[in-house]
């Protein structure tokens, strides 16, 4: 034959062979990981492998080389080498038709595999040539432990790392050409913290007007779109911008004392890097000799000096795949730029692009429903998902009345399904913002329903949340001194941690509470000098104690929050922490309507009851809990059970970005994320009405909600005299009907009885000492009932879970008496 013929027949089985060897791959990504020359895009969909897809391209270069992909042949290929790899593929094929599975030939031990797999490999690549980088280190260990896995010894030699320690790799040899010292320390976040805040003082600036994390973003920002520090002040003066002058001069004593001391923060270390290759050809092009091949991983997720590293490595041989997804860009907030996947098939001339679009976690009706919301996004590549595990469970919305009836119905849903067999950990509860976790917790806490806040803190154990239960507590007994103490000078009122400290001594010299010791605090020599602002404070108390005899809990909590300031201090502050805090204050006003709705109770019962949340879960070690977490944290991850609620406009997505196309675009993206973490069931819920930040207001579905077809998604809404939302609903009941709440009478019972050993509801059927089965718990006996506010906590010790806690009334809905 002529050898043009045969270079094309070589070619083909060359190819046919190598990709026996991923033959458990799909064919979107057999043929990604065979495609191994110039750049490409990997565009992957949500479950789709990616990371499977990554490790199996490192082993086929590393494995072949270029084999896969190259259209060279050498000079001394025989057509007794082409005979041969068409006699092993004629072979592989004879086999194929016995058997359900192919033994790859890197696996065959017959000398005819051996021969083939050693005609297959097309300028092997050394694993050192290679260099994987990811964002976390998580990530990044994850991937070494499976190269481990797969390749055995040599894969330690690949590098596989964040941007931060390959630059940091990078840095340490030749930083002196950037005339700095190679032995520099890398400072974290809360280094970075620390010396910006101590600038600050020194500046003269209050934390208020100038918050250090508002500071350390402009300076991120700039350094991505490398602007120094002089060149920021610079630019500042020229316009006028006071604000922005100010933070130039934060700016440029930060780098002084950085380079002072020879450190470099997390964004130094891409920064300086970019800046050596830029300043030092000679270095960049040993790098890029060096790499043959750059992978990097969830490049959505990249900024500006990122890509500048990524494509200045990658140009050597232009040899760089990127693996991410547009439609889950969704941290601009922390400066990723989605125009870099967006625009990377113009930034790097010939590339291809791969769509991995088959999903592998979710079933068919689930993606449909995300593949429908996501399509209304414009800034996109797109892709639809798909699966051949079968169309599954029908997405949901329940419509409920208010976000109590939201909490409860999912309460009911999640018991349900454990009592069918599923872990708790199988269910998440996904939301916008932290303040939402707050019904949530309140519910779970009194059905005995194990969870854990992932990636944050629960309600209730927020600082802030703590302060204003402290404040209350004051009111209610002015003599609690660690509650006192805590909120002395919280705001800040000029009492000291020295004149704190005095007080401490002082009350504990004579036996007396620090709040008496406030009251004569000018007869004291070491707080005379106080004694003004430690009189305010106390006058302050007495004035909110006279308001809490006569007012309504919710107004004596407003104006605790007037006459406090404490809402005023966080909003000078003015940072996105800030604005959380604000907001869970604020939504503690709901736990407050919340209990005077169902109660009559006065602030010493409400604190009871809520001191109560705090300890109900004290004594549950078990790390099989439902998980409650923001959207964003819930990236990455993947449940059998996800419940996304909130869905109303408003909320999700929020006020601030309804308006903003490009702010809308990436809550979509956000929706996709969360939707597609859903493995079997996916369930949105809705208020008509919901109290949060202490306010009631009027709410519609989601728009992402409306934009699912109706094939894929199922609505249930809970009777409502007043209609619904305009859907068209099944007759299916969405909830199961509890038992009556108590009236006045048994709470005033449950109240006045706290120190009967015998104590129990009235006409409840539950008592100390009773035999008990729950629905998820099993079997298990009461062993004390004891008044809580306006219910009453159970302690049941159960045969499998151990002992419980929970509040009698949610309890009641899932146990019975035997």
């Amino acid at each position: 034959m002529d050898r043009t013929e045969f270079e094309k027949r070589y070619i083909a089985a060359r190819r046919a062979a190598i990709a026996l060897d991923f033959s458990h791959l799909n064919d979107s990504q057999r043929e990604a990981v065979m495609t191994t020359q110039g750049p490409l895009l990997l565009l992957a969909g949500a479950g789709s492998g990616k990371t499977t897809v990554l490790m199996n391209r490192i082993v086929n270069l590393l494995k072949y080389g270029s084999g896969s992909d190259s259209d060279h042949v050498s000079d001394s290929a025989t057509e007794a080498d082409l005979l041969l790899l068409e006699e092993y593929l004629k072979k592989k094929s004879t086999e194929r038709t016995e058997q359900s599975s192919i033994t790859p030939l890197s696996n065959l031990n017959s000398q005819l595999s051996a021969q083939a797999a050693g005609l297959c490999v097309v300028d092997p690549v050394e694993p050192w040539r290679i260099i994987a980088i990811t964002f976390t280190n998580k990530a990044a260990g994850e991937m070494k432990e499976r190269l481990e896995r797969m390749l055995g010894q040599g894969s330690e030699d690949i590098w596989a790392s964040t941007f931060h320690s390959a630059c940091a790799r990078f840095l340490r040899r030749d930083i002196p050409r950037l005339g700095r010292d190679r032995a520099f320390a890398i400072y974290d976040t809360s280094d970075s913290a620390s010396l910006m805040k101590r600038i600050l003082r020194e500046l003269d600036l209050e934390e208020r007007n100038f918050p250090h994390k508002t500071v350390l973003t402009y300076i991120s920002r700039s350094k991505d779109e490398m602007i120094s520090a002089d060149e920021f002040l610079s630019s500042a003066e020229k316009t006028g911008d006071v604000r922005r002058k100010i933070i130039g001069r934060a700016y440029v004593e930060y780098e002084k004392r950085m380079i002072s001391s020879n450190s470099l923060d997390f964004d130094d270390l891409i920064l300086l890097t970019v800046r050596l290759f830029m300043e030092h050809p000679d270095i960049l092009e040993h790098y890029q000799k060096r790499f043959k091949y750059v992978l990097v991983d969830e490049y959505q997720d990249t900024n500006n000096l990122q890509y500048m590293l990524a494509s200045a490595l990658a140009g050597g041989h232009g040899n760089i795949c990127v693996v991410g997804d547009d439609d889950q860009s969704i941290y601009k907030f922390r400066g990723a730029t989605i125009e870099n996947i967006l625009s990377f098939e113009k930034q790097f001339k010939g590339a291809r692009l791969i769509r991995l679009e088959q999903n592998y976690r979710s079933t068919g009706l689930i993606l449909d429903a995300a593949n429908d919301v996501i399509k209304n996004n414009y800034g996109r590549k797109g892709k639809n998902l798909w699966t051949d595990s079968g169309p599954g469970e029908i997405p949901e919305l329940h419509v409920t009345s208010d976000e109590r009836s939201e909490a409860q119905f999912i309460a009911d849903a999640i018991i349900k399904s454990v009592t069918e067999g599923r872990n708790w950990s199988e269910h998440a509860i996904l939301y916008r913002m932290n303040a939402q976790s707050n019904q949530f917790e309140t519910a779970f806490k009194r059905a005995g329903i194990p969870y854990r806040v992932y990636g944050g803190t629960g309600f209730f154990d927020r600082a802030e949340i703590k302060d204003m239960l402290a404040y209350l507590c004051v009111i209610h007994n002015p003599y609690d001194d660690v509650r006192l103490l805590r909120v002395i000078n919280n705001p800040p009122r000029g009492i000291g941690n020295t004149t704190v400290g005095r007080l401490a001594d002082i009350s504990a010299e004579q036996g007396l509470p620090v709040y008496e010791i406030l009251r004569e605090s000018q007869t004291h020599d070491s707080l005379k000098g106080s004694a003004g602002r430690l009189h305010q404070f106390a006058d302050m108390i007495d004035n909110l104690r006279e308001l809490a005899a006569t007012a309504r809990l919710d107004d004596l909590y407003d104006a605790l929050l007037s006459r406090t300031g404490y809402i005023r201090m966080l909003e000078e502050k003015g940072s996105d922490e800030e604005l959380a805090r604000i907001e869970n204050v604020k939504e503690l006003k709901t736990n407050i309507i919340s209990f005077m709705n169902e109660s009559d109770g006065s602030l010493f019962d409400f604190l009871s009851e809520t001191a109560l949340y705090t300890d109900l879960d004290r004594d549950d070690h078990s790390a099989d809990r439902v998980l409650m977490m923001t959207m964003h944290s819930a990236k990455g991850l993947e449940f059998d059970t996800v419940f996304i609620v909130g869905a109303e406009e408003g909320v999700f997505p929020g006020m601030r970005v309804i308006g903003e196309p490009g702010e809308l675009e990436e809550e979509r993206r956000l929706c996709y994320v969360a939707m597609t973490r859903a493995k079997r069931r996916l369930c949105f819920t809705s208020a008509r009405q919901r109290m949060l930040f202490g306010r009631t207001a009027a709410a519609s579905p989601s728009r992402f909600v409306r934009e699912i077809s109706s094939g894929n998604i199922e609505i249930f809404e809970a009777p409502n005299r007043f209609g619904g939302y305009g859907f068209e609903f099944t007759n299916r009941p969405a909830f199961e009907s509890g038992p009556p709440r108590p009236d006045r009478t048994q709470r005033e019972a449950i109240r006045f009885n706290p120190h009967n050993s015998e104590f129990r509801i009235p006409n409840s059927e539950f008592k100390k000492g009773d035999a008990v089965e729950h629905k998820a718990f099993g079997r298990g006996t009461i062993t004390d009932v004891s008044p809580a506010g306006s219910d009453a906590l159970i302690e049941v010790s159960f045969e499998n879970e151990g002992v419980k806690r929970m509040l009698l009334n949610s309890a009641s809905r899932y146990m019975k008496r035997l």
